[in-house]
């Protein structure tokens, strides 16, 4: 996830704009005029919302809290936003630490160090950093939680050097064992969960873990380096952002700012088009990989980085098997991979590329789930389409195939996907983030974080980005849920309609489009949604990545925080906020749903938090128990 806050010094940029200020794109638009115009339009954005929901979704719409507070099936009392460095949950709930970043997943492993960070053997054997999405899988009568570590907090990991820097080759190995996956079993005893040491299940997957390529894009000349000349075996999975899961039990780890680990000893080395779309280029973000890993360098080895991007297939019941990169679901900043059965027993997924300006995709396979049978095929034969929003609330799926994009076979519309949706007129959104399947309904919703970039800068490929259709809003800073219904409840089909479920905002400062939506008031209002996942009650949650400075714009809005939404009336309640200078992300239950399992990445990345230990220790990325006092079910 691509962290966007304000008032940043240069080592503290999000990614996004750290390749932007490597790679800047041209204004071309004047702001003032742009903003004028966009911001003067609430009235049609309300009408946007009322068509979409009323004509197109089959009688939903988007209200007022106060419009369903005495019908809500969301049965509890929602909190208010808070600056607190804690966990608030509502009155009735608990939560306790169940992992955290440097905990041992084995006997004679080190505790974790405060004053060191432990070294890159410790890591190895240790939870890793700086979780994001994650799931839990029942593995015979166990528990198996499988974790994507995104990435490090280098000021955090590097604190105990007196300029924030590695000392040595082993701090730049340690950051980098600290990225990956984490898979663990856990137990719960006496209503607290833990990790089980020395369990058969447990295992790191690392920068440099062999990992399958699979699909289109196996064994083509762009995918082939000197350390594998076949082109079909590569190294290591690394900043996975959200994640997915099959209904055979697997889980899918998606690659995204994969572009900031490469660097060259000459930084004004040119890297090919192709490259710098995805934002590589000589200067990595200061992680210094190559430093240890000369496949990092990009002048020596230009085509390592078309080997991250994907989409990873890890099985948490094999502990030996290798994970498996899914080329044919496309190669571009993966947020999540939200998998649906269409009902005639076709996979279909879909995905958002979290970049300003970019785009949201979906993969058909061609053959059919059945329980018990081959999947392999599932994963590696499909079509590739984007997504094309029209203003009238209509849409359309735009396959991508060598005649539509230009390029010259399916393996490069696999490697080069950002370019194929560009040629084929696909829709600039505002950096799509988890996409989530409503279980009770053919719909999908989609978070669209913010783009401060809307209206104002063409994407990373030069496509315009005009405030109109999902992304009504020039220099979004707020941003919105999108939610579409195929036609006909067909997943497969290659149109839809759509509507935005909610515009976040603050109500408090504005009273015109960056006040949100009408089912955003003073008690619920938050901006940067990022994770959404449905539970079984088809009850919509919303985890945020935002700005948390609770001034100016975000007076009120306090630390990134939880929420519940009801589809069936766009009722928004506060459940969690998180401790200072925290991300929210990541959510999952347990077999009897008396469990919410939530993620808490980056605490005190400014150096304004000590959770979960608290006096001087160091913040730790964790993950979180959320649970009932009564012991009932959470959801």
């Amino acid at each position: 996830m691509n962290h966007d806050n304000n008032n940043q010094t240069p080592d503290e940029l999000s990614f996004d704009d750290f390749d932007e200020l490597v790679n800047p794109t041209a204004e071309t638009t004047d702001f003032d005029r742009v903003v004028e115009a966009a911001m003067s339009r609430r009235d049609l954005l309300k009408s946007v919302v009322a068509f979409g929901s009323i004509a197109a979704l089959g009688g939903y719409n988007v209200l007022s809290n106060d419009a369903h507070a005495a019908s809500s099936r969301m049965a509890f009392t929602p909190i208010s936003a808070d600056t607190a460095d804690t966990i608030s949950l509502p009155e009735g709930y608990k939560s306790h630490v169940v992992v955290r970043w440097g905990d041992p997943l084995w006997s004679g492993v080190p505790e974790f160090d405060h004053a060191t960070r432990g070294t890159a053997a410790s890591q190895e054997k240790a939870f890793g950093d700086n979780i994001d999405g994650m799931d839990v899988f029942a593995v015979g009568d166990k528990t198996v939680i499988v974790v994507n570590n995104e990435y490090s907090n280098r000021k955090v990991m590097w604190g105990n050097r007196p300029d924030g820097k590695p000392a040595n080759d082993d701090d730049v190995l340690k950051i980098k064992m600290a990225h990956g996956l984490t898979i663990a079993e856990i137990a719960e005893t006496d209503g607290t969960w833990g990790v089980v040491k020395d369990s058969p299940y447990n295992r790191r997957v690392t920068p440099d873990t062999p990992t399958t390529i699979t699909g289109p894009a196996a064994g083509h000349d762009l995918m082939k380096t000197a350390a594998d000349p076949t082109g079909t075996t590569s190294l290591g999975t690394f900043n996975n952002c959200g994640n997915g899961r099959t209904p055979w039990g697997t889980y899918l780890a998606c690659e995204e700012n994969f572009n900031g680990y490469f660097s060259a000893e000459d930084e004004k080395h040119k890297v090919s088009p192709e490259l710098k779309r995805y934002g590589v280029s000589a200067k990595d973000w200061g992680y210094q990989f190559a430093r240890v890993d000369e496949r990092f360098d990009v002048a020596k080895h230009p085509n390592e980085p078309n080997r991250l991007g994907f989409v990873v297939e890890v099985d948490p019941s094999q502990p030996d098997a290798k994970p498996k990169k899914r080329s044919a679901l496309g190669r571009f900043k993966h947020e999540n991979a939200e998998m649906v059965v269409n009902g005639d027993g076709r996979i279909v997924v879909y995905m958002g590329d979290d970049e300003r300006g970019e785009f949201l995709y979906r993969y058909v396979s061609n053959g059919y789930y059945a329980v018990g049978g081959e999947t392999d095929s599932l994963m590696e034969d499909g079509k590739l389409y984007v997504a094309k929003f029209h203003d009238n609330g209509a849409g359309e799926w735009i396959e991508l195939t060598p005649e539509s994009t230009g390029l010259a076979s399916m393996a490069e519309v696999c490697i080069h996907t950002r370019i194929g949706a560009s040629a084929v007129g696909a829709t600039t959104m505002d950096r799509p983030e988890w996409v989530a399947s409503n279980p009770n309904a053919a719909e999908v919703y989609c978070a669209l974080t913010n783009n401060k970039n809307r209206g104002i800068k063409p994407n990373a490929g030069g496509d315009l980005t005009p405030a109109a259709g999902p992304n009504p809003r020039a220099e979004n800073h707020y941003g919105q849920i999108v939610r579409w219904r195929p036609n006909g409840s067909d997943h497969t089909s290659s149109g839809f309609a759509w509507d935005l479920y909610v515009l976040a905002g603050n109500p408090e400062v504005y009273n015109d489009a960056r006040a949100g939506s009408s089912n955003v008031d003073a008690s619920n209002m938050f901006n940067s949604p990022d994770g959404l996942k449905f539970d079984d009650n088809g009850i919509l949650w919303i985890q945020t990545d935002g700005n948390y400075s609770n001034e100016k714009d975000f007076a009120g809005q306090g630390n990134n925080q939880m929420l519940a939404s009801d589809p069936a009336t766009g009722e928004i309640k506060r459940f969690l906020v998180g401790p200072n200078e925290c991300e929210v992300t990541g959510l999952t239950w347990s077999a009897d749903k008396r469990t919410l399992f939530v993620g808490i990445q980056h605490p005190g990345e400014r150096g304004g938090s000590h959770w979960p230990e608290g006096g001087d220790s160091v913040p730790r990325s964790a993950v979180l128990a959320v649970q009932r006092e009564d012991g009932g079910r959470v959801v």
